[in-house]
């Protein structure tokens, strides 16, 4: 079996990240004047000689398009080759990305691509695949509103449709933070598992560590990207003193290099990653991790408008959630282009459908109706 050609579907779509501008208060930096705005969404289509066609989203819910010339070079570097041989094709163009300037992980829905070839060559799922765990994952729900009433409010919704982890995404100073979790912590309780993610905060590593402390005290499952990743001399000082698991390297994680030397350096517990930057490379370093005692975990919702994380989630055995973002925006969005079975949670856990591969089902004829272009 060959490759024999690489194809983009084109669709215009609602941004997932709107425009906005940033004003500095105090030591923090506020978004304002949030407009929304039409973003573009590119699936790949790998086609072999033998009739399969692998496909995957270019990305998930950001870096969703693949430039000409970059189609270009993956076209000239991969058609003809093998598509059962993604672990050399991995490598190969890991090996490439150098020559051809581009970034790490560029090629990562081509890699996803050959997954849902091979799942469906065996009959079995990309989960099926990579490991024999069950055929369902625990979802974490996002609470989000404008202050803490609404915040608490939200996270009750959450708990109401079976969610039992919650993640907040604080964005106010650490003193203000900090009695935020225990305000949210009195209402939920015990039962339910609360997680911090301070990617629009502006922590001092001082006031890290005091987080930290704090969410030891008060059980939380993680500390997520408490600091920029790359400030590895002082996420490997928290990671040292903190009780509460240090999760990071959302910023680093299309680099596996980078990767593992930040796990090297002890400057990580648990690992963020993304298999928009390919499935061998995530499922790689999952086994490196592993061995370690270490967990990776995935940022939501992955491609396929989910199918992808969720796929991984469910195979890879160490790790624990698939994230969800409450309003469609990244899952059932999917239905824009045609996508029939989004993994929405439901009681909290997301289910695996029984099909091959990456497990979609497209209406075609309404998706070939709604993309703007084929090139």
């Amino acid at each position: 079996m060959k490759i024999k050609d690489i194809k983009i579907s084109e669709f215009e779509i609602k941004d997932n990240t709107p425009y906005f501008k940033l004003r500095k208060i105090d030591s923090s930096w506020e978004k304002y004047d949030l407009r929304s705005s039409v973003g573009y969404v590119h699936v790949m289509h790998v086609i072999t000689d033998d009739g399969l066609e692998g496909i995957c989203t270019v990305g998930d819910a950001r870096y969703t398009t693949i430039t000409v010339n970059a189609l270009a070079h993956l076209k000239h570097l991969t058609v003809g080759e093998d598509p059962t041989k993604k672990e050399y094709l991995f490598d190969m163009l890991t090996k490439a990305t150098r020559m051809v300037f581009m970034p790490p992980g560029w090629f990562g829905g081509f890699d996803n691509c050959l997954w849902d070839i091979e799942g469906q060559i065996k009959s079995k799922s990309v989960a099926a695949l990579i490991s024999d765990s069950n055929d369902q994952v625990t979802a974490y729900y996002n609470y989000r509103g404008a202050d803490l009433n609404a915040l608490i409010d939200d996270a009750n919704v959450g708990i109401e449709k079976g969610f039992t982890v919650l993640k907040d995404h604080f964005a106010w100073n650490a003193a203000q933070n900090i009695n935020s979790f225990e305000s949210v912590k009195g209402v939920v309780g015990e039962d339910i598992t609360l997680l911090h993610d301070a990617a629009a905060c502006s922590y001092t590593l001082h006031e890290a560590l005091e987080v930290a402390k704090q969410l030891s005290q008060l059980n939380f499952g993680w500390f997520e990207e408490p600091l920029n990743d790359r400030e590895l001399g002082s996420l490997k000082t928290l990671c040292s003193q903190s009780e509460v698991p240090i999760l990071a390297l959302e910023t680093l994680m299309n680099d596996f290099v980078l990767m593992r030397e930040w796990v090297r350096e002890g400057a990580v517990n648990i690992v963020r990653g993304n298999a928009r930057h390919g499935t061998t490379g995530i499922v790689r370093i999952a086994e490196e991790l592993a061995r370690k005692g270490m967990k990776i975990e995935l940022n939501g919702p992955g491609g396929l408008f989910g199918h992808v994380h969720a796929q991984l989630a469910v195979g890879i055995n160490n790790t624990s959630y698939y994230e969800y973002f409450p309003d469609g925006s990244r899952d059932s969005i999917g239905k824009e282009i045609g996508l029939l079975n989004p993994p929405v949670p439901e009681k909290g856990k997301v289910k695996l459908t029984e099909r091959p591969g990456w497990g979609y089902e497209f209406d075609w004829k309404y998706f070939n109706k709604k993309r703007v272009r084929v090139f």
